[in-house]
């Protein structure tokens, strides 16, 4: 039985990076919760790959330059000996940095974890140690148990594939488990939750796109925006990321779809067709000035542990353009977006999420599933066909 196993009622955890130090100061973080359970260290790339076939880890925490083999040359053999093991990249907070962090979500990377800078604590009751054993716990939400049965990772694409082409492959939507007059009750993973059925709610062609999305969501974002070329709306994006990285996200979107994707800024004008990504570290806003929609940046307070976070978007949309706004929730841990998109469905607009099988983690689109504000909840791929079809009016 492979170390760290479900049986074990632990998360098992692997790591792997060049620094003896940088593994100690983890493996103590880490093994400060007696849920986690690190089944193996290692140096290299190539030593990770031997690791992840033997113990086949919950958790992969690897980080990008190594000698021997580096990180993104090892990761597509990591998740090919072992496919359910979800990859963390440890990324340094530099543009090199996120352009390959990146990459690696394209390849089947899961979410990122900044490095700790030389001055930043990571001991006892420091915020790295807080968002590590967060963001590792936050994979298995139900209990300390790691479930038998764990949603499928990234399929990591062929070499000579489009990144985009790594984002998780839909299931086929939950089936209706009762039938009732005027509404529709599904149930995923014993999770029920009732598609909205409001005669009130605005049918006609929204005037703009609102969308959220945190763990798993890079992959996820080029996936639905790759498949929204023409669209004559602007797209507003938070997607939780740090600074720099949002930038990188930007310039990957016009790059890999054919959309054209800003990283927002205080007084940028906003234009239909174009998508604006929410820099990390403020909360992106609209206002409108002298007939002008424009960004404007906000550095308030983390809203759901969250900076830039989805509510204060959609709260700043909804002011503008109140019924007619389009929310989109994918993939990601929390519930972020929740009571924003509660406003909006309460201002008669429309919210859609990523459905329980093609998200990494049904975090902020269970949350408004199971809420019943959802107007559908649908695969990955269906996403895009349903919003265009909005568009038409």
């Amino acid at each position: 039985m492979p170390a760290g196993s479900s049986q074990q009622n632990t998360i098992s955890v692997m790591l792997c990076d060049d620094s003896a130090v940088i593994r100690g100061a983890l493996a103590r973080v880490i093994e400060s919760d007696a849920s986690i359970n690190i089944v193996s260290s290692v140096a290299n790339g190539e030593l990770a790959i031997q690791a992840a076939a033997r113990h086949k880890p919950d958790i992969v925490i690897l980080d990008i330059e190594m000698p021997v083999m580096d990180g993104l040359t090892a990761l597509p053999e990591i998740l090919s000996v072992s496919p359910k093991s979800k990859v963390i990249m440890f990324s340094a907070l530099t543009e090199k940095g996120a352009s390959v962090t990146l990459k690696a979500f394209s390849l089947g990377a899961v979410e990122c974890l900044v490095k700790p800078s030389s001055g930043q604590s990571t001991g006892e009751g420091s915020e790295f140690q807080r968002n590590l054993l967060t963001l590792i716990k936050g994979f298995y939400p139900q209990s300390r148990q790691v479930p038998t049965t764990t949603p499928p990772a990234v399929t990591p694409p062929p070499a000579s594939a489009s990144p985009i082409t790594g984002a998780a492959q839909p299931a086929p939507a939950a089936a209706p488990t009762t039938a009732s007059a005027g509404s529709k009750h599904y149930s995923v993973a014993g999770a029920p939750y009732t598609l909205r059925n409001d005669p009130q709610a605005y049918t006609g062609k929204p005037s703009i796109i609102a969308i959220g999305s945190s763990t798993g969501g890079p992959q996820a974002l080029l996936s639905l925006l790759k498949n929204l070329g023409g669209v004559d709306v602007p797209i507003m994006l938070t997607q939780h990321m740090p600074a720099t990285f949002t930038k990188i996200l930007a310039e990957h979107i016009t790059q890999q779809t054919p959309l054209e994707a800003h990283e927002g800024a205080d007084g940028m004008l906003v234009e239909n067709g174009k998508v604006y990504v929410a820099p990390g570290g403020k909360h992106m806003l609209l206002t409108r000035e002298n007939g002008a929609l424009k960004i404007k940046l906000d550095d308030g307070p983390p809203e759901n542990f969250c900076k830039p976070s989805v509510d204060p978007m959609y709260r700043s949309i909804i002011d503008i353009f109140g019924n007619k706004v389009l929310g989109v929730i994918l993939t990601g841990m929390g519930s972020d977006g929740l009571e924003g998109g509660k406003l909006l469905v309460n201002k008669g607009g429309r919210i859609i999420a990523q459905d329980k099988q093609t998200s990494v983690v049904w975090g902020m689109p269970g949350a408004v599933a199971t809420a019943g504000i959802c107007s559908d909840v649908l695969p990955l791929n269906d996403l895009a066909p349903w919003i265009k079809k909005a568009l038409l009016g």
